[in-house]
């Protein structure tokens, strides 16, 4: 039976299975904070982003390149 491979050895740095409960948690701070920029002064400017998140304290921080993987790895 074929396996599916991947075509790069390009992985996540992560020890997690999933980031849901952070991306949740980062979009309740924002929707709060851009609730109450709105309650004060509604005709202020948004807010970036990146005023409530910082992927680096994510529990997926980012994906590196792995030189001289074994096949084992590369199998999806």
């Amino acid at each position: 039976m074929a396996r599916s491979k991947r075509k790069t050895a390009i992985r996540g740095v992560t020890t997690a299975e999933s980031e849901a409960a952070d991306k949740a948690a980062w979009h309740r701070r924002w929707r709060r904070g851009e609730k109450q920029r709105l309650n004060a002064d509604p005709n202020s400017d948004p807010i970036g982003h990146l005023g409530y998140s910082n992927k680096w304290m994510m529990e997926k921080d980012g994906k590196r390149y792995f030189h001289d993987v074994p096949s084992s790895v590369m199998r999806k």
